[in-house]
């Protein structure tokens, strides 16, 4: 069942136009509105807004989906997965500031502090991961609350 190249939404395999945003839909024998590439368009057109969600989450490379479903014009009117993806981008940053900041700032004094912060955003990334799988749409503490407000002053 294809999706709505603007909104996400499912359209049938003879509809014209969507029925959540009335965009204009690609031809059913290929083609396309725009006469975009159908190979770019294929890679696209099997990402549910369920496995974009998920993809946010995969450890340590999550950020590369998300920056690609906040570029994407399909997932623009989606709150949810764009919060996911806000959410999956700000765990990077929390890793990299671990990695980077806080690991070397207290390596010299034996303490694993920068370890024990990437253990604990590794475990964030692998719930997540399970809470997403289960459509339970979870606020990560402080985290969360950035993405929420991030996902909310979008639109």
């Amino acid at each position: 069942m294809p999706y709505c190249t603007h909104c996400g939404n499912q359209v049938g395999t003879a509809d014209r136009f969507c029925a959540g945003c009335g965009t204009p839909q690609a031809a059913p024998g290929g083609g396309g509105v725009g006469g975009g590439s159908s190979k770019t368009k294929g890679i696209f057109d099997s990402l549910t807004p369920h496995k974009a969600s998920l993809l946010c989450y995969i450890p340590v490379v999550g950020w590369i989906p998300s920056i690609i479903v906040l570029a994407s014009s399909r997932f623009q009117n989606d709150r949810t997965v764009r919060f996911h993806a806000f959410q999956g981008l700000y765990l990077f940053v929390a890793w990299l500031l671990a990695d980077w900041v806080i690991g070397p700032l207290f390596s010299g004094m034996r303490m694993h502090i920068g370890g024990l912060l990437k253990a604990a955003i590794l475990c964030a990334w692998v719930f997540m991961i399970v809470k997403t799988s289960q459509n339970d749409n979870y606020h990560l503490p402080i985290v969360g609350e950035i993405a929420e407000r991030s996902a909310s002053e979008q639109r």
